[in-house]
């Protein structure tokens, strides 16, 4: 049995997608019988009162690193805050990888580090530590950087190419979650065998179907109502496009149709000043909500969208398409073509794949697609959707994915 050490900015109990991605794999190669550790921060990015309850750190070095039990895997917790100031974000970042360079270190027989990305930079780290200690290393490409970021060329950003090109070429494996980003980046390896897709997964014991107990919700928040209701649930950050959704509720004001975005982030107060400046009453903004209940607010929704923002779309892919999917909901999603998440959605029958790029042509497009749905359209998309999640993206064939790839790599 492998010993493998899980380096990654986030984890359990943090609140947030990749945290539960990677405490899924980190579980099921523990039950698989290998020797599991984590190193990653203190929860900083959404903290969740209930998961730190569950999951309770104690100080090992008082001032510098914290640890816990997640399900009989051992945690390590750097401390981090999620500062407003860039200076003191740039400066944490920093401390974290010292810190983090020391106690990978210091953790004996390793024989595999797997990674997320982003940051990128935790590659560069995991492969100082694999020179040192003579293990493998396996990076996993979430977010292709420096893509991702809005200048495309200067001194910063031609440091991050050629960092991104030394993880890529001194990691033992490369994963990415989709054909897209492996078009994208396969020109950047001098050996393209090292690179892997493996997607990203949903846990269906969570979502699915079944678990639509809609009576749970707070009603003052999520009304009976026979309006159609159309959802998103997430970040609201830059990656998402929201002057899109005020054009098609501005629109859609005389409809029987309202709008819930669910969530926290940095263009929430910008959303709700233009809902305030449009009298758009029928965008409903409502606070974070806890896991537990994702798959009742999927249920209570007739439609979920995503709006991917057009400086970022070709670069990320919203995870949470999979849990929509799992739990039957059709989506309706405006993205350019070819781009990751219409590449995954197309064919599939259970979205909308809003691809226009003049403003007024995609909000009607949208305009008329959802006027024409009926409780049976939205169904029989929803179905079709949950038929190839029980396929193909499981978390037992996506996490037997990460295990067969790092029990290769340690033969």
């Amino acid at each position: 049995m492998a010993k493998i050490l899980i380096h990654s900015l986030i984890f359990a109990p943090d609140g947030v997608s990749t945290a539960y991605l990677y405490s899924d794999i980190a579980r099921r190669l523990h039950d698989e019988g290998h020797e599991v550790v984590v190193l990653s921060t203190t929860p900083h990015y959404n903290i969740v009162e209930d998961e730190l309850a569950r999951q309770p750190m104690r100080w090992k070095v008082p001032g510098l690193c914290k640890q816990s039990d997640y399900h009989g895997i051992r945690v390590y917790h750097i401390p981090q805050k999620k500062f407003k100031s860039t200076a003191l974000r740039l400066l944490g970042f920093v401390y974290w990888h010292i810190i983090a360079f020391i106690i990978g270190l210091s953790i004996r027989k390793v024989d595999v580090i797997l990674s997320p990305s982003p940051p990128l930079t935790i590659g560069v780290i995991n492969n100082w530590l694999k020179k040192l200690k003579g293990c493998r290393t396996v990076y996993n490409v979430q977010e292709i950087y420096p893509d991702i970021l809005p200048k495309k060329e200067g001194t910063v950003v031609n440091a991050l190419k050629k960092m991104e090109r030394y993880v890529y070429n001194k990691s033992d494996a490369v994963t990415t979650i989709d054909q897209v980003f492996y078009d994208t980046i396969a020109g950047r390896f001098k050996d393209r065998t090292k690179l892997h897709i493996i997607p990203n997964f949903v846990d269906t014991g969570l979502y699915n179907p079944a678990n639509c107990d809609t009576s749970v919700l707070d009603r003052t928040m999520f009304p009976e109502t026979k309006s159609l209701k159309v959802m998103y649930a997430g970040n609201i950050g830059f990656a998402q496009d929201w002057q899109t959704l005020v054009d098609l509720a501005k629109v859609t004001r005389d409809e029987d149709i309202e709008y819930f975005v669910i969530g926290e982030g940095v263009m929430k107060p910008w959303l709700e000043e233009q809902k305030a400046a449009e009298g758009l009453e029928k965008i409903h903004i409502l606070p974070y909500q806890k896991r537990e209940l994702m798959p009742v607010l999927l249920a209570y929704s007739d439609v979920q969208f995503i709006f991917m923002s057009p400086q970022m779309e070709g670069q990320g892919f919203p995870s949470k398409v999979y849990t929509i999917m799992a739990c039957a909901r059709p989506l309706m999603v405006c993205s350019g073509d070819g781009t990751p998440i219409v590449n995954f959605l197309e064919g599939k029958g259970c979205a909308l794949l809003d691809t226009e790029k003049e403003q007024t042509a995609k909000v009607e497009k949208m305009h008329r697609w959802l006027k024409a749905q009926t409780p049976s359209t939205l169904h029989e998309a929803g179905e079709r959707g949950f038929e190839v999640i029980e396929k193909e993206y499981s978390k037992d064939i996506v996490t037997g994915q990460y295990l067969r790839l790092i029990e290769n790599l340690c033969k």
